[in-house]
């Protein structure tokens, strides 16, 4: 009886200490940080058009993965999904990154100045004009230069 009471007593110190360390390795990779940034440009979270303006991003989920974009105004946002990524750079700074394609910005990363930053997920309407680009760019030498990488500095509140 005794040894039966010490297996479950066991058994229920490991399941609580994997609980735990579960939660505290989760939680380490999130920044509670509140990204705020002046985007000078329209641009497209997911399928939404976000005009240009003072903009906010943080956690809009527990375990970080979904991020909210919400104007100043509070007229406009967009809740996504995104990856984590790590900084292959030294840069340290906070900011935000764009893909440019012609006139179209598409929101691709937020970074908090930390080691790690979000990663937004391609949307169809970037794959659909990243695929474009790419079965023209044989044609033409000036579609090479119709996509650019745009990063917005941010500041972290």
């Amino acid at each position: 009886m005794s040894t039966r009471i010490l297996k479950n007593l066991t058994m229920l110190t490991l399941v609580v200490g994997l609980a735990l360390a579960t939660t505290l390795v989760s939680a380490n990779g999130q920044s509670t940080s509140l990204v705020t940034a002046n985007i000078p440009f329209d641009f497209i979270v997911g399928n939404k058009t976000l005009p240009s303006g003072k903009y906010t991003v943080n956690s809009a989920t527990r375990d970080g993965q979904g991020m909210r974009i919400t104007s100043r105004a509070g007229k406009s946002s967009a809740i996504v999904l995104t990856l984590d990524v790590a900084e292959k750079s030294k840069k340290r700074i906070a900011r935000m990154v764009f893909h440019r394609y012609g006139q179209q910005y598409f929101l691709a990363e937020v970074w908090s100045g930390d080691s790690y930053g979000r990663q937004l997920m391609e949307s169809k309407g970037e794959r659909n004009l990243r695929q474009e680009l790419a079965s023209n760019e044989s044609k033409s030498d000036s579609v090479k230069s119709s996509y650019e990488v745009v990063e917005v500095v941010a500041l972290v509140r």
